[in-house]
């Protein structure tokens, strides 16, 4: 059986930056709304969603500065690389997120990407709220300790 995100698919584009920079709170999937070339370049496997951040443009939900590379055989229909993408949520997850982002320090941050079932792409999105630095050395000793055990008990 497929695990969540790859769905039997190989295409699997993670953000590992997320959950070392910021404290998840909540997690939702969206879809993305994509032109032919950009889904041709996500089947691909070149798109980065390191940088990439999630804003409110009236009552809609923009992905902003993720990278999808052109498509190598597209010409002059050829899509920019980094322009915003609409994302695809029922409209009581937007307003649930709206409120939530009202609230001082909260910001929207994807976490994957990958297709579903049926072909489309969809992006794993979190709430999240900054992390301070020393959360940020608890989550790296905690890490450690975790590799140390695993290794101690392969042995």
């Amino acid at each position: 059986m497929a695990t969540k995100g790859n769905k039997g698919n190989n295409l699997n584009i993670k953000n590992r930056r997320a959950s070392f920079e910021y404290a998840l709170l909540m997690e939702l999937t969206a879809g993305i709304q994509l032109t032919g070339t950009e889904i041709k370049s996500v089947r691909a496997g070149k798109a980065n969603i390191t940088d990439a951040y999630c804003a409110f443009v009236k009552d809609e939900l923009f992905v902003r500065n993720m990278h999808i590379d052109e498509y190598e055989q597209g010409n002059i229909y050829n899509h920019v690389p980094k322009r915003d993408r609409k994302l695809l949520l029922q409209r009581s997850e937007l307003s649930k997120l709206k409120g939530k982002m009202k609230d001082k320090g909260f910001t929207i941050v994807p976490l994957q990407m990958f297709l579903s079932e049926s072909g489309f792409a969809k992006l794993d999105i979190a709430l999240a709220k900054g992390k301070k630095l020393y959360d940020k050395r608890e989550s790296m000793k905690d890490k450690d300790v975790k590799r140390d055990l695993a290794r101690k008990y392969e042995d």
